[in-house]
């Protein structure tokens, strides 16, 4: 990779303007971090660029000069994807932030990356229309984000994540070309399926400009209901079960009870009382558009989790009720973070599996001495593991800590998981892709990448292991 020199920069500014070029500390280091541990990796230079065909000029003038470019979005992210490692342009895609088209005779929507996936929900919500990913960060995140990630969400379990949902892309490439991967249509079988090579790619294949998403009917009741478990292994047992018994919930989440403890210590204005004993909540929505039959799977789901030990079960009578204990989920994270540096992995397995991943993610930490807050959407198997630094040393959280995050990947794919269910690989996790996939594989994946991107410009030190 080369660095930028004053005669590309010249080239830059007169492809997006003056106005939309910085290269000041300040501004490099704002576009220099997103949501992943305390890391910092300042562009050379930040562009925002207007619309794809700067971008294909920007590329084309990079690619010439071999120079590294970034897609950022909205700096959410949790696995480092969006960090400029290798310096170079951050390419800062917050112009593009239209929806584009509201389709509601086909029930679709046409929209560029920087729109704000809750911006997007409530747009197509006020035509009668639902767009279910809904990532915990959906008041902040930005859909290009979830296109590059494949992002999940609480609803995954019932709808699916952002990648069956996503329908064509228009791509700038590495070259500057720009393309679209598939077609407007629910059904596509000619040819390579790009659309769904694309999505999931964390800006290593080509820079999103477009996003063409099918919706559903928006459904009208839910049910909404918190149940409390005095072990937290039973919480994951009665995940498996409530699907075996023939329930599909809308939402399915686990916390366990330092998650909530740390939240209502976080958040103002939550009034959940946890008993003493309780280790564990499963938050557990059902939706549609008939109450009765809602009503009829909730009573199902009682009948489930009472044959573990739970306390009584708190159903949200008012909309407020559901909106807090939503509230409460969604900024377990966030709490987290308030208390301490912490490491966040993204395990998924089968959900049969969580309660054997839950103990032994304990056990392994008891071998290397931290201490983990657990939670996710157990519906779908992923668990998020927050690793807590607490009291430990800068030595132990650098060597003891990455030793126990290896085995707890060890243990995630021996239960026929992965590593990663909706955050991505990125910077962080990319030296553990070698548990998930052998040699063979790693090696056809580079070798797509070299195809899209043969001069390796776009988001270079990602995905891949360094030793490779």
């Amino acid at each position: 990779m080369n660095a930028l020199t004053p005669e590309i920069l010249q080239q830059l500014a007169a492809v997006v303007g003056n106005a939309f070029l910085f290269s000041d500390l300040e501004t490099r280091q704002k576009y220099g971090h997103d949501q992943t541990e305390d890391l910092m990796f300042p562009p050379a230079v930040v562009i925002k660029p207007g619309n794809a065909q700067e971008i294909s000029q920007v590329l084309k003038i990079a690619n010439q000069f071999k120079i590294p470019v970034t897609a950022i979005g909205a700096q959410t992210g949790l696995s480092g994807g969006a960090l400029s490692v290798h310096q170079g342009i951050g390419l800062s895609m917050e112009r593009l932030n239209k929806i584009l088209e509201i389709d509601e005779q086909n029930l679709q929507v046409t929209v560029e990356p920087a729109v704000i996936t809750q911006v997007l929900r409530e747009a197509v919500a006020e035509k009668g229309l639902f767009y279910p990913p809904d990532p915990s960060s959906q008041g902040s995140c930005w859909i290009g984000g979830n296109v590059a990630e494949n992002a999940g969400g609480a609803r995954a379990v019932k709808y699916g994540v952002t990648k069956d949902y996503v329908l064509n892309l228009e791509v700038v490439l590495a070259s500057g070309e720009i393309i679209w991967t598939g077609a407007h249509t629910l059904k596509n079988s000619t040819g390579y399926n790009l659309t769904q090579l694309m999505v999931g790619s964390e800006g290593t294949l080509g820079v999103i400009t477009k996003i063409v998403m099918k919706l559903l009917p928006a459904t009208s009741h839910n049910v909404l209901m918190l149940v409390p478990f005095f072990k937290a292994e039973q919480g994951c047992e009665a995940v498996s079960a409530i699907f075996r018994a023939g329930v599909t919930p809308s939402a399915l989440e686990f916390m366990e009870r330092d998650a909530i403890d740390w939240t209502l210590q976080f958040v103002e204005g939550l009034n959940v009382q946890v008993q003493k004993d309780i280790q564990a909540h499963l938050l557990i929505e059902v939706d549609g558009n008939y109450p009765d039959i809602l009503f009829q799977e909730a009573e199902k789901i009682m009948t489930v989790v009472e044959n573990f030990e739970i306390d009584e079960v708190l159903f949200a009578d008012t909309e407020d009720q559901k909106n807090a204990l939503w509230k409460m989920r969604r900024s377990v994270a966030e709490a987290v973070k308030a208390n301490s540096i912490y490491k966040e992995e993204d395990t998924v397995v089968p959900r049969y599996e969580l309660a054997k991943l839950l103990s032994g993610i304990k056990q392994i930490g008891k071998k290397y001495g931290f201490q983990s807050v657990c939670y996710g959407h157990a519906g779908d198997g992923n668990l998020h593991v927050n690793i807590i630094k607490g009291n430990l040393s800068d030595e132990q959280w650098n060597t003891e800590v990455t030793k126990g995050i290896r085995e707890i990947f060890e243990l995630t794919v021996s239960l026929n998981g992965t590593l990663s269910g909706e955050h991505g690989i990125g910077y962080v996790q990319k030296n553990y892709m070698d548990i998930a996939f052998n040699a063979t594989q790693l090696q056809l994946m580079k070798g797509i990448k070299d195809i899209f991107d043969p001069n390796g410009i776009l988001n270079p030190g990602k995905i891949f292991p360094d030793k490779m």
